[in-house]
This record gives C-alpha cells, structure tokens and sequence, in this order.
C-alpha cells in the first residue's frame, strides 16, 4: 500500500466517523410520539449504540440498573451501566430489578434528554453522587502466578497494591445542556456528552453537532490514575490506603513520562482544529478503561457478610 493510499484510507476512516456522529445526532434529534418512558428509552440506546460502538467487547453494556456496595448502599437507577462480568460475574436480581456490585463497574451514564435548568442538573448531581457514596471492598482472594493471595492480609500493606478502592469513570449524555449548566457540572463528572446547535444549512435545516467536554482532560495519567484506582472516601481512609500502597506512589510518581501524558493529547483534530468528536472519545474514553484496567476482583466474603447481617444471622469470625 502505498504511502498517498494510506493518507486516503485513514482520511476515510476520520469521515466515517464524522458521519457516525451525524447519525447519533440525527436519532437524538429525532422527534417521536410524545410519551416519556418511549422516548426516554429510545435515546437510552441510541446512546448504548454508540458506547457498543468504542468500548471493547469484554465489557457488559446495560440499560435500567442499580449499584450496590457490600456496606449496605444502592445508587439510584443507572441509565446505562459498563461492567466486567469477567471479573464479577454475580447480578442480584429481584423480579425484573437488577443489582450489579461497585466492584464491577468500569463506567455509569446517565442520559437526559435536556439539561437546562437548576431543578434538572440538581437531580443530575444528587444522582451521581448516590454512585460516588459506593464503596468496594478489598476483602478477596485470589490466585496469582506464584500462590494464594488475601487483599485484606495487613501483611502485605508493605507491598505494590495496583488498586485500593476504585470508582467508576462517570459519563453524563444530554440531548441538549445549557451553558450555565454545563459550568456546574463540570465538577461533577469525568465527561460530558451532548447536541449543540451550529446554526443553519443551506437547506434551511437546523445543524447540529455532538460535543464533548473532559474537566480533566490536562489531568497527568498519574492523578487519573489515582483518582480511579485509589478513590478514598475519608482522611482516614486515604492514609490507610497510601500506608498499603507503600512504595507504589513513590514508584509511580518516579516515572516522569506520566507526567507529561494527558488525555488532550488524545484528542483528533482536523488542519482547521475541529475535533473529531466520536474518534477522541473512543481513544480518551479506552485509556481510561485500561487505568482501572480490571475492576476490583470480588469480595464475596464482604458480600456474604452483608447478606448474613440482614438476615439476623452470625458473622464468621476471621
């Protein structure tokens, strides 16, 4: 293949992706019969389609869950939930409700079809942060390469930890979100995706594009990094976990080159700077799956303690 034909074919690829963005963007837009949980549904997954589109095949991509944590805690429902069911295969299930454990979870969205005022984006807030208040659990045994090994063996605090208490990457989609409310959610969320209008074609028609904002996307792969795999919800907590990951921090803040990686430089543009908004997303969105990597391997003692407890029944004793 020749150099000019691999120009033309990677330009091909860029267009395709283009005209993917035109066609989620022309379903979100797309007016249908005015009854709220058919609607709701629809955008629902026309915005799955395209996460099935750009996150890799071993994840489960599901619509209308729930998220509990062996501390007794449940989100409120998930519009879509992305978890690795490799790594945790048990889904509660009570009648046609469904509950998936935190430590599965890779990615929450939630999907409005507008967020253009105060009393929306507070209830967008107040459900993100019901998925914040999870918390895993490092209670689990696994096998490695060269033995058994207990994550809640205090024995090995001294040791590499990889993770400590992950969080999911949280993801808001709106079919529309107004100016000021996007600056309020800016903290709120690692991404939001949205439909902004561009003004008028020559047809007469109304254009519009598909925008993503990353709040941290200047962020160095070292605070990514922390902030997914090292999620602490108290000071006391955070110093325990800094205490189990001993020398890892140090050895992870030793490596320069993460320094200077950042997701923006992830971002494809064209040579007039307008960013290719669904092929950015797929490179920024998969490097952040492959931080968290694997979810946290599951505590089934930590969840068969929870179950136990609500039924009246005797804890185990280590």
């Amino acid at each position: 293949m020749t150099e000019q034909t691999m120009n033309q074919a990677i330009e091909k690829l860029a267009e395709n992706y283009n005209q993917l963005e035109q066609s989620l963007v022309n379903q979100l837009r797309l007016q249908v019969p005015n009854h709220q949980l058919t609607v709701g549904t629809y955008r629902e997954r026309v915005w799955k389609s395209l996460f099935e589109m750009i996150i890799p095949k071993k994840y489960c991509i599901e619509q209308s869950f729930f998220i509990i944590d062996s501390y007794g805690n449940i989100s409120r429902e998930v519009d879509l939930a992305v978890y690795d069911e490799m790594y945790t295969p048990y889904i509660f299930n009570y009648g046609e409700i469904k509950f998936i454990p935190i430590e599965a979870v890779a990615v929450v969205v939630q999907c409005k079809s507008g967020v253009n005022d105060t009393a929306t984006t507070e209830n967008v807030i107040e459900w993100v942060n019901t998925v914040k208040a999870l918390k895993t659990s490092m209670d689990s045994v696994t096998r490695t390469i060269t033995d058994l090994v207990d994550n809640y063996d205090r024995s090995l605090h001294s040791k590499i930890l990889t993770q400590t208490s992950t969080r999911p990457i949280t993801i808001l989609c709106a079919t529309e979100m107004g100016r000021s409310m996007r600056t309020k959610l800016l903290n709120e969320f690692d991404i939001l995706l949205f439909v902004e209008d561009i003004g008028t074609g020559k047809d007469g028609k109304k254009k519009a594009r598909l925008v993503k904002q990353i709040p941290g996307e200047e962020k160095n792969f070292i605070q990514w990094n922390d902030e997914l795999n090292h999620s602490m919800h108290s000071d006391r907590e955070k110093e325990e976990a800094e205490y189990m990951m001993g020398r890892k921090k140090d050895a992870l803040n030793s490596i320069e080159s993460l320094k200077r990686r950042n997701l923006t430089q992830l971002r494809v543009t064209n040579h007039q700077e307008e960013e290719n908004t669904i092929l950015s997303l797929t490179f920024q969105l998969n490097q952040l799956l492959m931080f968290l990597n694997n979810p946290m391997l599951f505590p089934h003692r930590a969840y068969a303690r929870m179950f136990t407890k609500n039924l009246g029944g005797k804890i185990q004793e280590d």
